[in-house]
């Protein structure tokens, strides 16, 4: 088995060297591939060293040398990686000496495309700290609940089994590059919030993935305040924002899918319809709310209702 590992640098001059490091310990890494996005530290120069110093690491740019973001960097990762599997690093976080016991396993079953594993939290700063709790509330790994394979993992991601979680990180999923190959699958680059996910939804169709490690983590993902999963609120107007950019996307892309479970499809229409609702103040809403049911009646059901009418902030 051999792994490339991509990681995606923009302005991450305190973490690179961790991240680095963190990749290289494991046998089967034999490719890292640093991406600098348009970086304004001297992240670059960072990579630069890193890349004399280890023989596995490259060191890359967008061809205009300026900031394209998360998605277009691991893009160009997935497009030029060289070995059988492919994982994902971000700068500011690290592996655990776990991360791929899982992969050892399961890939000795040809059919088996992807596993996926659970993420722990480790914060750095205290301000890091506070915005992120006030985001989620805790800071309890982030994984799925349950066990599965093939489609289930689909039904979990896409809220027809809602009790399987509906999210699990980039940074614990390894992929063949087979499979991306085949299924031609990129991230979003007009997302710039919930291209993860908009991304392990469709691969969880396209792809056959199997369940790892979820109840233990198989990397850290570093808590501070330029985290930009934290920049938004929640239930703001720009949070609803970007949840109905997401759905969107997942809707328009599952209307062309073959045998797409009808529920998928009516979750992901309702939810982009509830977003976008959600997403406006005052008079508007509520006309809008009462405009959209005429011709999408479900969004009388309560989990859109609730969702559609809820106060931003």
């Amino acid at each position: 088995m051999t792994i490339t590992v991509i990681i995606p640098v923009y302005n991450a001059e305190a973490f690179i060297e961790k991240a680095v490091n963190s990749a290289i310990q494991f046998p089967e890494v034999k490719e890292i591939l640093l991406i600098d996005d348009g970086s304004k530290d001297n992240s670059f120069q960072i990579c630069l060293k890193a890349a004399q110093e280890h023989d596995i690491v490259k060191v890359l740019q967008h061809a205009d040398q300026k900031n394209h973001g998360v998605s277009a960097s691991r893009n160009l990762g997935m497009d030029l990686a060289t070995s059988e599997f492919v994982t994902f690093l971000d700068a500011d976080d690290y592996y655990l000496p776990n991360r791929f016991d899982a992969e050892r396993k399961y890939f000795q079953n040809p059919d088996i495309e992807g596993v996926y594993g659970a993420i722990s939290t480790e914060f750095v700063t205290e301000k890091g700290k506070e915005i992120y709790l006030e985001k989620f509330l805790n800071d309890n790994l982030t994984t799925v609940y349950q066990e599965a394979e093939g489609l289930e993992v689909f039904k979990g991601l896409s809220e027809i089994n809602k009790e399987h979680g509906t999210f699990f990180s980039m940074i614990a999923l390894t992929i063949r590059k087979t499979a991306l190959q085949r299924t031609g699958l990129r991230l979003n680059e007009k997302l710039k919030i919930g291209e993860d996910k908009d991304f392990i939804v469709k691969l969880s169709y396209l792809a056959y993935l199997k369940s790892g490690f979820i109840s233990e983590p198989v990397a850290v993902r570093t808590g501070h305040e330029n985290n930009t999963i934290t920049k938004i609120r929640n239930y703001s107007s720009e949070y609803f924002y970007h949840q109905s950019l997401v759905f969107k996307s997942l809707y328009r892309w599952a209307k062309n899918q073959r045998k797409m479970p009808a529920k998928a499809l009516e979750i992901f229409r309702y939810k982009y319809l509830s977003s976008k609702i959600a997403r406006m103040k005052g008079i508007e809403k509520y006309f809008n709310y009462i405009i959209y049911t005429i011709f999408n009646p479900k969004l009388l059901k309560t989990r859109y209702r609730y969702y559609a009418l809820k106060n931003n902030r």
